[in-house]
């Protein structure tokens, strides 16, 4: 494209953009991991060049970059930094959900949206540790509700503008119920806790947020749900959040093969080394077909039941396949692994953080058993 010419979102790149963002965020990767630092020059990069606001529709501001486009961008940023390419899909899923329920639900998520791409706002969730049960309690007061509760694996925190978070509030008549609201980050009673000291991922800034009698209004409470159930918002969640994190996951799993290859190429080619070489490559190719299906499952199915189950399997798989190509990258390029100026030492403890994120491996093979049985996944 000629320097002159006029970027519109049906012009943008975003991939080809990503990649520029990635060869100057990889240059500082391994001194964020090595001093537990948040990737705060990363977050700066990426705002600069729109990424924040890139998947939020063009006729409400932003980039209008479609959501296959989005999960590349993921994918390309993790493989220069792990870190980078997960915090960004953190911001990137909520943008993502509520892109989608505006669209295809008539959600009234337009406000948020407009927000993201006007003041360039970076999101902050807190799902990954709520989950179904949430955390936290929400006590009735004039006008809202006050909260209190102690929010972990805030990823992106230290940049962030809004938590998207919930509560549970003891409803005298329906029960515990799940208030979802946003909080303000420089809120009063809002405090971020230096607790991200981890095995990998270190660069994320997955710190814990502490909520002290957080005043959120009743008119900013979004959505309200049953303590413990399965619930359509999340089953949305389920299909739209997961291409979306696990293509990080992929990105440091293709980085991982990129430098073991690196490293093999300069030894004696044997038997044992190109059938590790192989195993590798199988392992990637499997994890790039878990998550392109998630991707179509994300594009082409509506929320329920049967759409988490294919998006939970996929989130099993990728992330399975995703570990076993950084061990086999590691066996292929031998004792120089690890060395952490290699970088695959970094890639091993990075990729680890896919075993963890809901639906965990167990609960996952539970929900599929109890849906293939025909048995009430609420059970």
């Amino acid at each position: 494209m000629p320097d002159d010419a006029i970027l519109t979102p049906a012009t943008l790149d975003w991939a080809a953009r990503a990649d520029a963002a990635a060869a100057q965020i990889a240059l500082d990767a391994a001194r964020h991991d090595a001093d537990d630092s948040f990737v705060a020059d990363a977050y700066d990069l990426l705002k600069r060049e729109g990424f924040f606001k890139a998947h939020v529709p063009a006729e409400l501001g932003g980039g209008g970059a479609a959501y296959a486009e989005i999960c590349a961008v993921v994918r390309r940023l993790a493989r220069a930094c792990g870190s980078t390419g997960l915090a960004f899909s953190m911001h990137t899923h909520l943008v993502a959900l509520a892109a989608w329920r505006w669209r295809n639900e008539g959600a009234p998520t337009e406000g948020l949206l407009k927000r993201v791409a006007a003041e360039d706002l970076v999101l902050v969730s807190s799902g990954g540790s709520d989950w179904l049960q949430s955390a936290g309690t929400a006590e009735k007061v004039d006008g809202g509700y006050s909260i209190t509760a102690r929010k972990v694996f805030s990823s992106g925190s230290p940049a962030g503008d809004l938590l998207m978070t919930s509560a549970v509030y003891d409803d005298p008549e329906a029960g515990p119920t799940v208030l979802h609201f946003a909080v303000p980050l420089a809120a009063p009673g809002v405090t971020r806790l230096d607790t991200w000291k981890a095995m990998g991922m270190r660069g994320t800034g997955s710190h814990d947020l502490q909520l002290e009698q957080v005043f959120v209004p009743e008119a900013a409470v979004s959505g309200r749900r049953p303590q413990g159930r399965w619930h359509p918002l999340f089953h949305g969640i389920s299909m739209i959040a997961f291409p979306i994190i696990y293509s990080a996951y992929l990105g440091v799993a293709e980085a991982a093969r990129a430098r073991a290859l690196e490293v093999a190429r300069r030894k004696p080619a044997d038997e044992a080394l190109a059938q590790l070489a192989g195993e590798m490559e199988t392992a990637l190719f499997a994890c790039e077909t878990a998550v392109a299906a998630m991707i179509r499952n994300a594009e082409t199915a509506k929320p329920g039941p049967e759409t988490t189950h294919r998006a939970m399997m996929g989130r099993t798989l990728a992330g399975q396949a995703a570990i076993r190509t950084v061990e086999r990258a590691m066996e292929v390029a031998g004792g120089a692994s690890f060395y952490r100026s290699v970088g695959l030492e970094r890639a091993f403890r990075d990729v680890q953080g896919a075993r963890f994120h809901p639906l965990q491996e167990k609960p996952q093979l539970r929900y599929a058993g109890r849906l293939a049985l025909g048995l009430d996944i609420d059970g």
